[in-house]
């Protein structure tokens, strides 16, 4: 076989705000790679084939700041990285064999090669798909998505039947889960999005009041539909503020996400005496720390409930590594409904 591209997106400048098309990434087809030739050295061939754009992505495009916890971040010039999915192709390890799949945090590339399983930031795991699933599930519902969801409500939400929770970016890939989620355990689910094709969404999920946080006040459908005993927070700003001033006794706020920060807008909060007045707990979290604790518990039943149709999804498809750029700006302008996911 002779050589062929080795195409990457890379990172080509820090945007001042949203995101600049062809501008802040952009796809380079210098490099080549000789997949049957190319050196291992007891390695491994990786041809990468599914590639996961998520929200926090759009964090690490921003430039360096201590004071903002911001230590680790893209680097202008070098490849953007993500979680993704890729095939074996040839090895040189007893770790894997030719055909398996294996999940990890990967550069947004064509060809990787890898000294073994445990290099990068976290080890690479081999996939089952007992199911015969699609591999795009892998980085949705069965990735990321699906444990952030399925993890985060396990450990922080505390839930009983009954109870009330607000759900923010509810047709997105985390949001429409943790409907799901609330409803299978009896709760009265509130969610919030930004148009007529989510609300049905949300509402086809089994959510009990929807609606457009961008022609209705967030505070005024809590204010009506609430007290609310738990929130999962995908925006932060005024509707985390909304929030706070809705919230019942001995509330759970669980912080996902504060896509209203992103691009430096402020996210004003003038409501915050409600956490101590009403004995508010917090929880920001990040998914590392818990993982381990619910790993084996996920992929022995979440997998099955996704294949009977139990746990509904949607994806969000682009294709090529030209889709990168197309699949981060719709999460930023909110246009996607789902996961969005790069078939290569």
């Amino acid at each position: 076989m002779t050589s062929v591209v080795n195409g990457r997106v890379l990172f080509n400048s820090i945007p001042k705000a949203s995101i600049e098309p062809g501008k802040t990434l952009i796809v380079d087809k210098s490099e080549t790679i000789d997949p049957e030739k190319a050196a291992l050295n007891g390695g491994i061939l990786l041809k990468i084939v599914i590639l996961s754009v998520d929200p926090y992505m759009r964090t690490l495009m921003n430039a360096p700041d201590p004071k903002k916890g911001l230590l680790h971040t893209y680097t202008p010039g070098q490849p953007i990285a993500g979680l993704g999915i890729a095939e074996v192709v040839r090895t040189e390890t007893d770790e894997v064999k030719v055909g398996d799949h294996v999940h990890g945090f990967m550069p947004f590339q064509n060809y990787l090669i890898l000294p073994g399983l445990a290099a990068g930031v976290t080890p690479f795991k081999v996939l089952e798909n007992k199911f015969n699933l699609p591999w795009t599930y892998f980085v949705g519902v069965l990735g990321l998505t699906g444990q952030t969801a399925y993890m985060a409500w396990k450990e922080f939400s505390k839930a009983k039947e009954g109870e009330t929770v607000f759900v923010t970016s509810g047709a997105g890939a985390v949001g429409s889960i943790v409907i799901q989620i609330a409803k299978k355990q009896g709760l009265k689910v509130i969610a919030s999005a930004g148009s007529e094709e989510k609300l049905k969404y949300m509402k086809s999920l089994g959510a009990d009041v929807v609606f457009n946080y961008k022609t209705t006040q967030t505070a005024e459908v809590l204010g009506r539909e609430g007290p609310i005993d738990i929130y999962w927070d995908n925006v932060g700003g005024e509707t985390l503020d909304a929030a706070l001033l809705a919230a019942n006794f001995k509330a759970r706020f669980i912080e996902c996400g504060l896509m209203a920060s992103f691009g430096g807008k402020p996210a004003p909060i003038q409501n915050f005496e409600h956490a101590i007045a009403k004995n508010i707990t917090i929880y920001g979290f990040t998914l590392t720390p818990i993982y381990p604790k619910y790993e084996k518990e996920f992929y022995d039943t979440w997998p099955e409930l996704v294949a009977n149709g139990e746990i509904k999804h949607k994806e969000h498809l682009f294709h090529g590594l030209e889709g990168v750029e197309q699949g981060v700006v719709a999460f930023q302008d909110g246009s996607n409904v789902g996961k969005a996911v790069i078939v290569l």
